[in-house]
């Protein structure tokens, strides 16, 4: 689901995870082996996730596609190399299988990662589904946003594909079962394209899957029109 980015050798061992889990009471440890151990389960809300990558085993992969995640980068500085960190990850428990992309289990592994991160010293966050790279202090302002009532934080867990006249999500899938393609009406993306896929996300996020074609308001932006495609891809225009 999510990597914690840290420095080279930085990366907590299973007892720096339990001092942490003491410390604030934002989750618990609820199973490690004995020992040195490379993986942890913490607890929050009823929910479990597993904490893997730790010392003394072997780092997770930082990045797979160091140019996409660093195209799709927000707010880490430009001299930060993603492929020189070493990743912790964080992915939902055995009982939560096909649970993984309903929103509560999203919000509580948030507040997990946001707090690890914060504890961590953490260079940056991972988003696997859409595979963004986001800063932990950008990544824990848009999470608390949404989980206080906020929008979706779409741009800490999509991205966006860009050509000169389109623009086509990545990472929706995780969470409706499709993507979107928006097309520019103008012939040429502009500004307003950006702040209308924002909001579509949002959208999509509370209404989920489209099963036809339909039109809908989306606040600030206006009206489009959504037309689901059997590939999964949903074509986006203004209406």
């Amino acid at each position: 689901m999510a990597a914690l980015l840290l420095a080279p050798g930085q990366r907590p061992d299973a007892d720096r995870i339990e001092a942490i889990a003491r410390s604030a009471g934002v989750f618990t440890v609820s199973h490690r082996d004995a020992g040195p151990a490379e993986w942890v389960e913490v607890l929050r809300d009823g929910l479990t996730f597993d904490l893997t990558g730790l010392s003394p085993g072997a780092p997770l992969p930082a990045v797979h596609d160091d140019a996409a995640a660093r195209t799709s980068a927000v707010g880490l500085p430009a001299s930060l190399d993603l492929a020189m960190l070493e990743a912790v990850g964080l992915a939902p428990g055995p009982h939560l299988l096909g649970a993984e992309h309903l929103l509560p289990v999203i919000r509580v592994a948030a507040r997990i990662i946001t707090h690890l991160a914060k504890s961590l010293d953490a260079k940056a966050i991972l988003w696997k589904p859409s595979g963004s790279a986001v800063s932990p202090e950008w990544f824990e302002k848009a999470c608390n946003a949404w989980i206080e009532g906020g929008p979706f934080p779409a741009i800490a867990m999509t991205t966006f594909a860009r050509t000169e006249s389109e623009l086509t999500s990545r990472g929706l899938a995780f969470l409706i079962g499709q993507e979107f393609r928006l097309y520019s009406s103008g012939g040429i993306l502009q500004e307003e394209d950006a702040r209308v896929s924002v909001r579509l996300v949002d959208w999509l996020v509370a209404h989920g899957k489209v099963e036809g074609p339909r039109e809908v308001v989306l606040s600030g932006v206006g009206a489009v029109r959504l037309e689901p495609n059997a590939d999964g891809l949903i074509h986006v225009r203004s209406a």
